[in-house]
């Protein structure tokens, strides 16, 4: 079989799929009273894979052919009256979009009981009614109405505008975009169950069964591969979901409650009494939060999507955050600079990020009041200290650039220098990512297929308008968690002679990052990134996120990753791991013995202990057991979705680093430094103890193809800034000429309240 091939054919599938429904529904303009005519001969498709359980009692009645602009607007106000909603004054939160999500979806439940609508009906059908032709238009948030553009230089920090044409491609708030059509069990919002109707098994016992920690590793890949992963995972995803309003957490809310005192998003995972770890501590149920449901572009009707808070496209939102306001907050405002803290300046050594004051326990376990954690652009920046290591590095990259970018142009000012070293930043995690970590994850022969392969020299001229960038949900939800699989049991450190000095279990390194305000511990850290080898990319986990995620003090156990990631994609809806495999081109799958081969022997069997059909199988679960493709880490599945992912996120993006004819292209010059990239130098530049490293730090020192070498030596080269002085030919142009402009409603008062 030649898999290759096949994940080529997933990339043409994926780019089809919207258009292979498009005449089955239509919209009647010239009949004032429907909104919408129902083809009742087109019932059935290949991705309705699931029997259409919303009958009434006493059987189902065709539905009518037309549902009317009345009927909508009735529907309309029964969920105001039953849900509430108060159009905010001023800013647009989170909860704000999501209580319009939830009126969409009352509007969707209500048409379907009245119509009988089919899954069919609810995806391909339900979208294509015009809502601005209803009192719907009254509650829908300005983003997801009318945004005009005019391109500038520079990125907004919201995403807005990348797309001229469809300003929320890419941008904040946007909803996920569904290769599948989603499999909720009600067709509109209720999480996945067996394609027999039977629960699936608790995601706890998925765990458990088939991800048990037996701490294989690999034998290339270090555990830089997982920093530089989980980093670039910020960059791309964050649901809005419910936050505890004391501490910005999650709230837990959910187990050992009476039904009325539960958060209304609860969906908890169950425990089993017989369970291995927590019968011991008598733990029957963990709490779990569901994510808030999305109003779609134009406020269209349709079964449930969640909402990403972060921007589609690679931005560097990790670095400098998603707002304006948030945006000002990071910065120092001289000199081009970020805030930091000199907390080292007695010995000489580099900042560290900023310490978090307004919150101080928002993502971060404090032993008591007078610890505090870490700020940076997203604010994860605290999940675990490996992740905070690598946001303090490209903070002071950014800094560093700033200060050469000063050296060259003593004339700019701070916003000129800010901008400047920001577009210069971005550039390069953007070619790291394409070239030093994709090529590790996917092998070259899937980068190929899917047009990843970065050009060696001059422009690559590959933007194409019409795609979006937006994150798929079975890459957030699944595939980009391939990484959990990597996860070690402990962190070490190392001295800068390459010796190896201590290590600290993981589950003590989360929601803790207090080591790093030790003088040179965070450089120890950096090196046993580049020193200790990754797990092995398999159904192994390690108990250190099975049992210990986000132990709280005083506990000996925490709760289980791998539970939510399961529980994270039925709550999404995405369909099961078959429906990708079959997307992807790859082999389908109708007992658990022809899944023999994709997996071990093993891992198979397990599955059979527990899922009825292989239809039902997790996609995360499935697409970490694969084994993987020849010069990759992950199997053809997650190849498959995160090639594709990422494809979109190149050719989705108007800033892309490599793209001429752009306001924000850079000159061929200045393109070619950015070419000069390495994380390898970033790290040699932004350290202070660390002189010898090898060239391609996500893979370990080899003699002959990845030789450590020293900070100084010509191989891993330096951006010339020169390249940026102005000169007659390449003047500085006034700011205001170089920003997206955005006009039709007042962007200030939507910006979402990530910052607090």
């Amino acid at each position: 079989m030649a898999v290759p091939g096949l994940l080529q054919r997933c990339l043409i599938t994926v780019m089809c799929f919207s258009l292979s429904y498009s005449l089955q529904y239509s919209p009647v303009d010239d009949i004032s009273d429907c909104a919408l005519v129902l083809d009742l001969t087109a019932r059935s498709s290949v991705f309705d894979y699931t029997a259409n359980i919303l009958q009434q009692p006493g059987g189902y009645q065709p539905p009518p052919t037309c549902i009317t602009y009345d009927a909508i607007n009735q529907a309309y106000l029964d969920a105001r009256k039953r849900i509430g909603f108060t159009e905010p004054v001023g800013e647009w939160r989170h909860p704000d979009i999501a209580t319009v999500g939830e009126i969409l979806l009352d509007i969707t439940a209500q048409l379907t009981r009245t119509y009988g609508l089919s899954r069919d009906d609810i995806e391909k059908g339900l979208p294509q009614i015009d809502t601005s032709r209803t009192l719907i238009q009254e509650i829908c948030p300005p983003i997801f109405s009318t945004v005009e553009c005019r391109p500038g230089k520079y990125r907004r920090l919201d995403g807005l505008c990348n797309n001229v044409n469809n300003p929320t491609w890419g941008a904040t708030n946007a909803p996920y975009t569904r290769l599948i059509y989603p499999a909720f069990a009600d067709g509109i919002s209720d999480p996945r169950v067996s394609i027999s109707g039977n629960p699936l098994p608790s995601a706890r016992v998925v765990s458990r069964t088939i991800h048990p920690d037996e701490g294989f590793h690999d034998h290339a890949g270090t555990v830089m591969v997982v920093a530089w992963g989980q980093f670039m995972d910020h960059d791309f995803t964050l649901f809005g979901m419910p936050l505890d309003p004391r501490n910005k957490n999650e709230p837990e809310e959910c187990c050992n409650r009476p039904p009325q005192l539960k958060h209304p998003y609860c969906l908890e995972i169950e425990v089993p009494e017989d369970d291995y770890f927590y019968q011991k501590y008598k733990v029957k149920c963990q709490d779990f939060i569901r994510s808030f449901p999305s109003p779609k572009p134009g406020c269209k009707l349709g079964s449930r999507v969640p909402f990403n808070t972060l921007t589609g496209v690679i931005d560097g939102n990790t670095v400098y955050g998603v707002t304006e306001e948030f945006g000002r907050h990071l910065r120092m405002g001289v000199g081009g600079l970020l805030r930091m803290n000199p907390a080292f300046d007695e010995f000489g050594l580099k900042d560290l990020l900023p310490p978090k004051i307004d919150y101080p326990d928002e993502g971060c376990t404090r032993l008591n009041s007078t610890q505090f954690c870490f700020e940076a652009g997203e604010i994860r920046v605290n999940e675990q200290l490996v992740l905070t290591c690598m946001h303090t590095l490209m903070a002071r990259e950014h800094n560093k650039i700033a200060r050469g970018l000063a050296d060259v142009n003593p004339h700019w000012d701070d916003e000129t220098l800010y901008q400047e070293a920001r577009r210069i930043v971005i550039a390069e995690i953007q070619h790291i990512t394409y070239n030093e970590f994709l090529p590790i994850i996917l092998g070259k022969e899937v980068m190929e297929k899917f047009n990843l392969l970065t050009e060696k020299e001059g422009y690559w001229d590959g933007y194409d308008p019409e795609i979006n960038p937006n994150i798929l949900d079975a890459f957030s939800a699944a595939a980009f968690r391939f990484g959990h699989s990597l996860l070690p049991t402990a962190v070490e450190r190392w001295s800068k002679a390459h010796k190896f000095i201590a290590s600290k279990r993981l589950s003590d390194l989360i929601r803790r990052p207090y080591d790093l305000y030790r003088a040179g511990v965070m450089d120890e850290y950096l090196m046993g990134l580049m020193n200790q080898v990754a797990q092995a990319m398999d159904d192994s986990i390690t108990q250190e996120v099975t049992n210990h995620l986000l132990k709280k003090p005083g506990n000996r156990f925490g709760l289980d990753l791998v539970a939510f990631n399961m529980q994270r994609g039925r709550e999404f809806g995405i369909p099961g791991y078959m429906q990708f495999r079959k997307l992807c081109g790859l082999p389908d799958a109708n007992t658990f013995e022809e899944l023999l081969g994709t997996m071990s022997n093993s891992t198979v069997y397990r599955y059979q202990s527990i899922y009825e059909h292989p239809e039902d199988v997790d996609l995360w679960s499935g697409g970490v057991s694969e084994r993987p493709l020849p010069g990759s880490m992950v199997g053809p599945t997650f190849a498959c979705i995160i090639a594709t992912q990422l494809n979109y996120i190149r050719r989705g993006d108007r800033f892309w680093y490599e793209l001429p004819n752009q306001p924000s292209s850079f000159t061929l010059d200045q393109l070619n430094e950015i070419r000069k990239s390495k994380l390898s130098r970033v790290i040699c530049d932004n350290t202070d103890l660390i002189d010898t490293i090898q060239i391609y730090p996500m893979v370990l020192p080899d003699h002959d193809i990845n030789p450590r070498v020293p900070c100084r030596s010509a191989m891993i080269p330096r951006i010339d800034l020169s390249k940026w002085a102005d000169t007659p030919s390449n003047p500085s142009i006034p700011l205001s000429s170089h920003f997206d402009f955005v006009s039709s409603f007042d962007q200030s008062a939507f910006d979402p309240f990530l910052a607090k």
